[in-house]
């Protein structure tokens, strides 16, 4: 090996150890964070059959105030994000779960539709820069070259999320029922909603606002991770608001991360609902058969990430995965009462769902120059969130105002499929790392 082989394996290794500090200091604390974000988004589903039989919500009222978390999600996501370039991560990220964590556990208190809709909206005002902001830290941490293993480990928080708050969630409906003069529901909302008003004290104290602030990386670790991030804005097309807007690779963006909401949000607010329309009538049964789809979510995403790093390849990587989550919902869809195929769906459909959120997350910041990136990536985002609305409201709709239960997820799994389709006119050039 001769002097330049050395001195580029020398650096290679020491990249790699910087890298694994990076991440050991940051992932836990990120990766609970987003599991309870996850986990207040999703445990709506789980609360929907007490919940609705209780306050007389039809499917169309669940799906009305499920959905409308998503509205104010894309009102907000890119004024959030500004906000987070303003104040900084640490403050404004800790603020947020704060404020969600006391909005999710005031829903225990719900009378009626329209509290129901206020408090979804308002929920998903504060949830509308969590996401998009750790998207932003992730990617002044980390180069290119890393950021699809790095993000799917980050995201395993939404089917772990599934994993953990299946079973958990079940289990208070059943347990806590008719404890205190509560219900079920009101007892989960109280007890996965307080956590986050803590875990985002632990936040203020804890996260770092960049790289160049903490004692635990040396000034040579800094300096290396300077210059590869500066090697890398070198090269992206858009470098101004205006052209962010005028770009039409980032409509198209837009239009597959449509897909893949749809696909992620069918899931997390009607899962337990299709498994209890195939005859399976407990709540802690339906609970730790929702785990089942997203384990085996957990393990695909940290595969297809991994895969994607070393083979230096994005589309395909997106593609399949939507690909899968339509088949999936699809089977679901064809026969809801048959509990081996619902069941058999939902795993693909959870494994599909679950790597696309991640890898889809690979493809912009290839566009986004440093100045852009806050408000490029809330606004994909944040129209993306249009679609989740149109998830839950579709699907309740059509389930009191037809007499195919299953419809609607037909009809959203042809759009997933045109979502997947469209990832490969995204020129490969640009997305796959060099």
């Amino acid at each position: 090996m001769n002097t330049i082989e050395t001195s580029t394996a020398t650096s290679v290794r020491a990249c790699d150890a910087t890298h694994a500090r990076i991440t050991w200091r940051l992932m836990p604390l990120l990766l609970v964070c987003y599991l309870f974000a996850h986990l207040d988004r999703i445990n709506i589903g789980f609360a929907k059959m007490q919940m609705s039989a209780d306050l007389g919500f039809s499917d169309t009222v669940y799906g009305l105030g499920a959905g409308l978390f998503f509205i104010a999600y894309a009102l907000f996501g890119v004024p959030s994000n500004l906000a987070l370039e303003r104040v900084g991560p640490r403050r404004w990220i800790a603020t947020l779960m704060v404020v969600w964590g006391l909005l999710s556990t005031g829903m225990m208190w719900l009378q009626d539709a329209a509290g129901f809709y206020v408090l979804g909206f308002l929920l998903g005002v504060a949830e509308a820069g969590f996401f998009p902001g750790i998207l932003v830290v992730l990617n002044r941490w980390y180069p290119a070259r890393r950021r699809a293993q790095i993000t799917a480990l980050f995201a395993i928080a939404v089917p772990l999320a599934g994993v953990v708050g299946g079973p958990l969630s079940g289990g208070i409906l059943q347990a806590f029922h008719d404890q205190g003069g509560l219900r079920g529901w009101q007892w989960m909302f109280l007890i996965e909603g307080l956590p986050v008003v803590l875990l985002g004290l632990v936040v203020l104290k804890c996260l770092p606002d960049s790289f160049e602030q903490v004692a635990w990386l040396d000034a040579g670790q800094k300096h290396a991770l300077r210059e590869e991030m500066a090697g890398e804005e070198r090269h992206k097309p858009i470098s101004s608001l205006a052209g962010l807007l005028g770009n039409a690779q980032v409509w198209l963006l837009v239009a597959v991360y449509c897909a893949v909401m749809l696909a992620v949000n069918t899931l997390a607010f009607w899962m337990p609902s299709l498994i209890h329309g195939a005859g399976i009538g407990s709540d802690g049964q339906v609970g730790l058969l929702s785990a089942i789809p997203y384990l085996a979510g957990c393990l695909f995403m940290l595969g297809c990430g991994r895969s994607s790093d070393r083979q230096r390849e994005r589309r395909w990587h997106l593609c399949v995965p939507l690909l899968m989550a339509a088949a999936g919902i699809a089977l679901a869809g064809s026969a809801p009462g048959n509990a081996l195929l619902v069941m058999t769906g939902l795993v693909i459909a959870g494994m599909g769902a679950s790597a696309a959120l991640p890898m889809f997350w690979q493809l912009p910041p290839a566009f986004l120059a440093g100045g852009t990136q806050a408000a490029g990536i809330a606004m994909i985002s944040s129209f993306g969130s249009i679609a989740s609305f149109a998830a839950p409201y579709l699907i309740g709709w059509m389930r009191d105002s037809t007499a195919n239960p299953g419809l609607a997820l037909q009809v959203l799994a042809v759009a997933i499929v045109f979502g997947g389709m469209l990832v490969l006119k995204v020129p490969a050039s640009v997305v796959n790392p060099k």
